[in-house]
């Protein structure tokens, strides 16, 4: 008996450098059927691969009130007529094939509470979902080339050990006699009907390239992840520990009242740094109708329980691991190679996800609201890995993926890291009370989309010449042949060859002597026999002929086969060289992509960065032409306020001109009258003198008649003291007369338009008849912005002292304009003149010298200096204290001498 072999069975190859090709995770949508049909529907399908969600009626999702459609891809949209088989041969065929092939697979289905998880993966009679069908793709491919059960053995460490066949024979004798009744039912016991038909015969799918040369064994392991805890479904005592008895307070109790804390399996991870759960019962399969009863036998056992959305919904996440273990059959092709580092293991998960769901809608009390919040809690911690996946994998990051977090992450934290392809069914159900559950769960299937995983490396090549077991069954059935052409045994026909070759043989003579003195019966006999000898050497010489011949082709097929070999031993050689060439070189496309991504993470930011940049130059540059703009407008402005000043200014220029030569003019009759009254005085004072020494003496020729006196007083001016008053002001102080002062016409004041009157506060009333009444004026003594700006025109009231003494009243008009800064300013027009005179021109008494001397200086002082204090003129500038455009600037008249 040969001591069995304990080999190491790795799910995935040495850890040789990652490979530099990566798979975005595969993820389908699968649209569940309204179970209503006048039900309010919010998916609709656009295309193979496109959805668009609606929001349903009275579900606002903008502000602004409107409905808000989002649409979302994915590698393949099922909708509601596919059928299982389309949907196995687009998502698990592929698994199954690399698991055959020696490539692990994890399918898992994610969706909201009764969304059709459960259906899709298991099925129902005559529908059979994705796990039925590929346990039956598996043994339609391997079931020629399945070994005899315990060749392949499982142990505790996630290893696999390997048996010969006096070994297995003897396993499968021992078990057989410990065990009363067999564990697993055969597929001539009666099936469940609740899983019988799952599959129909026409919809059978078989793996095309399946390696002839290797022997193939299926181990199944299922189980459940219940509040964070592992259960083994296959366990015998399962049912007493996930469901054990329940006191008041909420704890499980026996019969004795002992706490019994719960029994779950633990997560380990083997010497190939792949996770697996330690003590899981595994079972060794040969069929798919075995495989399927296993399955439901475990199926019983899961957790399920009735809600408001679901009348049997999911209460733990499911894992049936199909797990096949193939090595190679040695160089005659006739029995497995006994070398445990040839064994190859592959499995393949399908996973069902208990949906997630909200307890408000569920109704869920007690043990069910703890049971949903483990369920959110571990698919958010799904949720939390693939966004770091991403990140990491999208910004070059590397931050630690929280796979500890939670069982499932824990469990399958090798495929996401590389260790085979990944892909997910999402499930979603149509009906409009699920919008929002199904939101959550498209925008993480979008997410998924985003994330790579490494594609596994490739079966190893063994080394051994391709097609053994197929010439090995040749040669077999040719020597049963040829043997059975000559006559020569056959391995189940032994004792009859032997019979006929000694029947070939020439009969013996009778033997019988009946004389003792017969001399022909025993020479007949001795010939006889010596034939018989000749024919048997005969036969031995043909024999030997024989064998040397085929001594000689199997030396010559030797030496056939060692020059192969060592050809063999030099192209793997050679192989190996390539392999680790290529292996360099996939290192260093990683680490360029790795480089390359940085990169254009970099180019990404600096993109962003230079168009921050062109907005700010855009808005910028508008700045500045605004601001060009603005300064152009400045110009032109500053020219024509520079025009309109240099027009102001001549015409103020010329009006000065002509002010200072009516002011000369007035001075030089001043100075004409001034003389002429001396003259007058010096001929008066000479007349007195000539009338005091000759009286009656007539005027000499030559002189006009002195203006006759009036009968009337001659009003008395007053004096300078009473003609000042006690406080200087811009208008001249009152002159008392009795005289009236016959006024000019008035201008178009009195029209439709609103004035502003401007009497300074030191304006004298002269009490004249006519005075200047103005319609829609505002009368003021000091203009403010405010008044100006509700006003069309502008009068100023000025009173000054003429020539001849008199008060004269000028009334200054002028249009009200805007300015651009947004003020008032004043543009004069035009100017009326009011002046009142006296009727006759008193006669100048005589007096005597001192006195007229004393009167005259009195009256010429306070009369130039009334004149020097109302000699103001007004000119209206910008940014006066007055109002908008005025100011008040006093002009000193020279006085007279």
């Amino acid at each position: 008996m040969n001591r069995q072999a304990k080999g190491r069975t790795p799910l995935k190859p040495p850890r040789n450098p990652p490979s530099s090709q990566k798979d975005p995770v595969g993820v389908y949508c699968r649209v569940r059927p309204l179970g209503v049909e006048d039900e309010e529907c919010c998916i609709e399908v656009i295309s193979s691969s496109t959805i668009q969600l609606h929001a349903p009626e009275g579900f606002k999702t903008n502000r602004n009130g409107e409905y808000k459609e989002t649409q979302y891809s994915f590698k393949k949209v099922f909708g509601v007529s596919i059928s299982q088989m389309e949907l196995f041969e687009h998502v698990a065929k592929p698994l199954v094939d690399d698991l055959i092939h020696g490539k692990n697979g994890l399918l898992f289905t994610y969706g909201v509470t009764g969304s059709g998880k459960t259906f899709t993966m298991t099925g129902s009679p005559g529908q059979g979902g994705l796990l039925p069908r590929s346990l039956d793709m598996i043994f339609n491919s391997i079931g020629p080339y399945q070994t005899k059960r315990y060749v392949f053995k499982t142990d505790d460490k996630n290893g696999m050990e390997i048996q010969n066949e006096v070994d297995a024979l003897l396993e499968r004798q021992r078990r057989d006699n410990n065990l009363p009744a067999p564990k697993t039912t055969s597929s001539r016991q009666k099936v469940d009907p609740e899983i019988a038909d799952m599959i129909k015969p026409e919809e059978a799918y078989k793996t095309e390239g399946v390696d002839e040369d290797s022997s193939y064994s299926v181990f199944v392991s299922y189980v459940e992840i219940y509040n964070n805890y592992i259960y083994d479904l296959l366990e015998e005592t399962q049912e007493d520990v996930i469901k054990p008895k329940w006191n008041g307070g909420g704890t499980p109790v026996r019969q004795n009242t002992e706490f019994i804390p719960p029994q779950s399996k633990i997560l380990r991870e083997d010497q190939n740094h792949n996770m697996y759960v330690a003590g899981c019962m595994e079972v060794e399969v040969k069929s798919a109708e075995e495989t399927f009863q296993v399955f439901w036998r475990g199926q019983k056992k899961r957790k399920v329980a009735n809600t408001r959305l679901n009348r049997e919904s999911s209460r733990s996440h499911s894992v049936f691991i199909i797990k096949l273990a193939q090595a190679p059959l040695d160089a005659d092709g006739d029995n497995i190679l006994q070398d445990t580092n040839q064994v190859t293991v592959s499995q393949l998960c399908l996973v069902d996800l208990a949906g997630s769901e909200r307890t408000g809608r569920t109704g869920a009390e007690g043990t069910r609201i703890r049971e949903a919040g483990n369920i959110n809690q571990s698919l958010l911690n799904l949720r939390t890995c693939i966004e770091i996946l991403r990140e990491n994998q999208m910004c070059g990051t590397n931050r630690m993926v929280p796979y500890r977090d939670s069982k499932v992450t824990h469990l399958f934290k090798n495929y996401f890291d590389g260790e085979g392809k990944v892909r997910m069914v999402v499930n979603v159900n149509p009906k409009a009370d699920d919008y929002e559950e199904t939101l959550l769960v498209m925008r993480f299937a979008e997410m998924t989309q985003e994330v790579e995983v490494a594609r596994p490396a490739d079966r190893p090549i063994w080394g051994f010449t391709p097609g053994r077991r197929h010439r090995n069954q040749a040669f077999k059935d040719e020597l049963s042949r040829k043997l059975e052409e000559r006559g020569g045994p056959l391995e189940r026909d032994l004792p009859s060859a032997i019979n006929h070759l000694v029947s070939s043989l020439p009969p013996l003579p009778s033997s019988e002597v009946t004389d003792p003195h017969d001399d022909i019966t025993l020479p007949r006999l001795i010939e006889a026999l010596q034939n018989r000898h000749r024919i048997r050497q005969m036969m031995i010489e043909e024999y030997n002929k024989a064998a040397n011949m085929m001594k000689s082709t199997l030396q010559n097929m030797d030496s056939n086969l060692m020059s192969k070999d060592s050809f063999i031993h030099e192209l793997n050689g050679r192989l190996m060289e390539k392999d680790k060439v290529v292996q360099s070189n996939k290192a260093e496309i990683e680490r360029l992509e790795k480089k390359n991504k940085l990169l254009e993470h970099k180019f990404d930011i600096l993109q962003k960065t230079t168009k921050t940049y062109e907005v700010d130059k855009r808005s910028l540059q508008q700045e500045l032409e605004t601001r060009e703009q603005r300064l152009q407008r400045e110009l032109t402005e500053k020219r024509r306020m520079e025009q309109r000043l240099h027009g102001v200014v001549s015409d103020t220029q010329h009006k000065w001109e002509k002010e200072c030569e009516r002011r000369v003019n007035a001075k030089q009759m001043e100075m004409q009258n001034k003389l002429w009254v001396k003259d007058e005085k010096l001929k008066q004072l000479k007349a007195i003198v000539t009338e005091g020494k000759t009286p009656g003496r007539p005027d000499p020729p030559g002189r006009p008649d002195p203006p006759p006196r009036q009968t009337q007083p001659h009003p008395q001016r007053p004096s300078r003291d009473e003609r000042l008053p006690a406080k200087r002001s811009a208008s001249p102080s009152p002159l008392p007369t009795t005289t009236p002062v016959r006024l000019h016409r008035r201008s178009r004041s009195a029209g439709g338009e609103k004035w502003v009157d401007h009497k300074p506060a030191s304006s004298l009333d002269l009490g004249t008849v006519l005075q200047p009444v103005i319609p829609n004026a505002i009368q003021v003594s000091t203009p403010s912005e405010k008044t100006l700006s509700k006003c069309d025109r502008y009068v100023l009231t000025h009173q000054e002292i003429a020539s001849d003494g008199e008060i004269r009243t000028k009334l200054i008009k002028g249009e009200v304009l805007k300015t651009r800064g947004g003020g008032q300013s004043v543009q004069f027009t035009d100017i009326e003149t009011l002046k009142q005179e006296l009727a006759t021109v008193p006669g100048r008494k005589r007096k005597s010298s001192e006195g007229t001397s004393g009167n005259d200086d009195r009256s010429d002082g306070a009369w130039t200096d009334v004149e020097t204090r109302c000699a103001v003129g007004m000119e209206m500038r910008a940014g006066s204290n007055m109002g908008p455009g005025l100011e008040h600037q006093g002009i000193t008249k020279r006085r007279k001498p």
